[in-house]
């Protein structure tokens, strides 16, 4: 079942154009990885799908889950399935993570038509979430990201993936900055939220990240487009011949 199709997508900020044709196409039970130098595109390409203002789409299609979201607000694409994991996450100063998560889990019910969560419910929901990156109550009494390193960030924005149960989830460089030990509990994680429903698009510069997340598919975004797609071993052969290799490929 494809969960998300991109058909010529074009991008831009102000009167840049970053986006140059992205086609793409995601199904359930999948995970995708999309590889490729700085500045080419990889971001952006999360942005737009997510519904980030900044960005102007000036031609193709999103559909996700059989609907075209480039009309629909952030709010709306995050409930109907859409999750977004930032390379650099935001601190929200005096609000509690448990407060934070407990609007968001019902405010996604509120949408499907579901009643809120009893304070009971959701922190039996809490607890067993937690497990998955071995996250410490004391860390989930803190302000959201206030005062957090960098692989406390990144577990946190797991622990919100589990909480949301999405369906599709886009992890932005989601290995920044993140120790060994750090990178193996997120990328864990994310391997036991994978499900044949449920589908992941991981954004990363270097191999080490598919050593723990297995990718199905990778793909080079290069200067606005999808140029090259293949099994796991193409991010072994990018980590050994370099971005340039691509460059010779497209010869330029």
């Amino acid at each position: 079942m494809s969960l998300l199709t991109i058909r010529n997508l074009h991008a831009c900020i102000g009167e840049r154009e970053i986006l140059k044709g992205i086609d793409l196409e995601i199904n359930a039970g999948e995970v995708h990885a999309i590889m490729g130098p700085n500045g080419n595109g990889k971001s952006t390409l999360a942005g737009v799908v997510a519904g980030n203002p900044k960005y102007t789409v000036t031609q193709g299609e999103v559909i996700f889950k059989g609907k075209n979201i480039l009309e629909m607000p952030v709010d709306v694409r995050a409930a109907e399935g859409l999750f977004l994991g930032f390379q650099y996450p935001v601190e929200i100063p005096g609000v509690s993570i448990t407060n934070f998560m407990r609007t968001a889990v019902n405010e996604q019910r509120k949408y499907h038509g579901l009643d809120p969560l009893s304070g009971a419910e959701f922190l039996r929901l809490m607890e067993e979430k937690k497990k998955v990156v071995e996250m410490t109550s004391n860390l989930a009494n803190r302000s959201v990201n206030e005062g957090f390193s960098g692989g406390e960030k990144k577990k946190n924005e797991i622990f919100q993936m589990a909480m949301l149960n999405p369906t599709l989830s886009i992890l932005d460089e989601t290995d920044s900055g993140l120790d060994i030990d750090a990178l193996r509990i997120v990328a864990g994680g994310v391997n036991k939220l994978r499900s044949k429903d449920n589908a992941t698009v991981v954004i990363t510069h270097y191999q080490r990240l598919l050593d723990f997340i297995v990718p199905d598919y990778v793909h080079v975004l290069y200067e606005g487009r999808i140029v090259k797609t293949g099994p796991k071993e193409l991010a072994l052969e990018l980590e050994e011949k370099g971005y340039d290799w691509i460059k010779k490929e497209l010869g330029e």
